[in-house]
């Protein structure tokens, strides 16, 4: 009888092992690698990014994004922003107020305003890896919710 227990502890061990390796995206896939905004998901009208059109006039280094050991940074339109941030169970990521340069803006490229996603940034909720990209789920200031979509410099 003594055979037959064994056969099933090993079943929950080998089910419990595969569960464990099997875990979600790493922070380390996302941090100290440059991202470049490519969406912003929000209903009724999601605003798609072509990075290549925006690099032909002249805004090819706007909206982007890095995460260092203690901070985020990047460069909004047009500019320089930095915030700390805190990372938590379940791929949660607490970002704090951005603070950065006070340049006016001249142009708002692909109808997102600089402060709004500076806003989107500091509400930030979550985080994933999918396809490669990373996205930021948070919400604006109205409460919509709202999902950044970042490719890898070089990427989309």
């Amino acid at each position: 009888m003594k055979k037959y227990a064994k056969v099933p502890v090993l079943a929950v061990i080998a089910v419990l092992s595969f569960a464990a390796c099997k875990s979600g995206p790493k922070f380390s896939d996302v941090s100290g690698k440059d991202w470049n905004l490519i969406e912003v998901q929000v209903k009724p009208h999601n605003i798609d990014f072509d990075r290549g059109k925006l690099v032909e006039e002249g805004f090819g280094d706007i909206f982007t994004l890095r995460f260092d050991p203690e901070r985020v940074n990047g460069v909004g339109a047009p500019n320089r922003y930095f915030a700390p941030y805190t990372l938590e169970n379940n791929q949660a990521i607490k970002i704090s107020t951005v603070s950065g340069t006070m340049m006016v803006p001249l142009h708002a490229p692909e109808k997102l305003k600089e402060h709004d996603f500076f806003t989107y940034l500091q509400n930030t909720a979550r985080w994933n890896l999918a396809n490669g990209n990373l996205e930021l789920y948070t919400t604006g200031e109205d409460g919509v919710e709202v999902t950044l979509i970042f490719a890898p410099t070089g990427g989309k």
